[in-house]
């Protein structure tokens, strides 16, 4: 049997072990035959390949990104899409495919599935807010990255009294936030399922400073104030799933507060270096299971069906119930956390 991989959507670390996880046991196991496509979907849709055995595998084990490029492309969103994906799979000799990413990647991966390609999937997003999995690689690898930040930061605030505001992705789910918050002991943490009261954050920075202590407020990029004024973009233009790009939250939230209370306040943006590194040894574990799972059940024939982290366990779930929803913070667990802000 001949598998194509592919990665798709934005790059996070861990993807790489997938990959070889995929290609060994696939190689060794199941006597499988793997071309890489580039690219994400583009790779399929524009017929963009590059070899993918045991030898282009080798060391990639704690590299971040991935070696097969990745993108935003929507092949239905493109007309006669599907069936050049459809085209270049039969001319390529592939008889399945295993597709790497998150609800964009995926929610192409299960309409695909419906209209009959063979296709296996395994989760990937920093955000973690796929419903079908526990936890996705690449979000513990982001949460060390956004913790170990304002470790840093702490010591920088406290010693010219002043506010910082560290701003972490987080669209439409605030897990970022919310553990690296957690975790780094900051004083506020702001999430995209909780629209917040700049008020009420301005009164707790003074309560902060009232206890000579220079607080940190973590706020994930998407969102949003109680006023109603939306969340703040960095373009209003749209990629091929539909979605504007957000940024610029922490530097409006930092004025706000600077305003409101005279007290200095600076906005830090990690962007993307949240994506970018080696990956966590939990991130590899994860990964290099996902990819052991995804590749047995190609070998068992079970197309439709995405990996995913139960408890301890990895199981497949159908990918349409993989992608039903996004996976939120709800209001009793941010409730629960807050007793942690201080």
């Amino acid at each position: 049997m001949r598998v194509g991989v592919l990665t798709g959507g934005g790059d996070c670390p861990g993807l790489n072990a997938v990959i070889r996880a995929v290609v060994r046991r696939g190689t060794r196991d199941h006597g499988f035959e793997f071309v890489g496509y580039r690219d994400g979907w583009k790779g399929p849709l524009e017929g963009l390949t590059m070899p993918l055995g045991v030898e282009q595998c080798r060391g990639i084990l704690p590299r971040g990104g991935t070696i097969l490029g990745s993108s935003r492309t929507n092949p239905f969103s493109i007309e006669g899409g599907v069936e050049r994906i459809k085209d270049n799979l039969a001319a390529d000799g592939v008889d399945a495919l295993v597709a790497i990413g998150g609800e964009d990647t995926l929610g192409v991966a299960t309409k695909l599935a419906d209209l009959g390609v063979k296709v296996v999937g395994v989760p990937k997003t920093i955000d973690n807010d796929l419903s079908g999995t526990d936890f996705t690689f690449g979000f513990d690898t982001a949460v060390n990255i956004a913790t170990e930040a304002i470790d840093r930061l702490h010591t920088t605030a406290e010693s010219h009294h002043r506010v910082l505001v560290v701003e972490v992705m987080g669209r439409h789910a605030g897990w970022i936030a919310l553990h690296a918050g957690i975790a780094g002991g900051a004083s506020a943490v702001l999430i995209p399922e909780q629209p917040f009261d700049i008020a009420a954050v301005c009164a707790h920075v003074e309560t902060r400073f009232e206890s000579e202590y220079a607080p940190i407020v973590v706020v994930s990029e998407g969102a949003v104030p109680a006023d109603g004024s939306g969340m703040t973009l960095a373009s209003g233009e749209k990629d091929a799933f539909g979605h504007v790009r957000l940024g610029g939250i922490g530097d409006r939230l930092a004025s706000e507060i600077e305003h409101r209370t005279g007290k200095e306040a600076r906005a830090v943006v990690l962007g993307h270096v949240q994506r970018g590194g080696t990956p966590t040894a939990f991130d590899r574990w994860l990964a290099t299971r996902f990819g052991l799972q995804a590749v047995d059940a190609v070998a068992d024939g079970d197309f439709g069906t995405m990996m995913a982290l139960r408890g301890t366990r990895i199981d497949r779930v159908p990918l349409a119930e993989g992608t039903a929803e996004l996976k939120l913070v709800s209001a009793e667990e941010y409730a629960e956390a807050e007793v942690f802000f201080g």
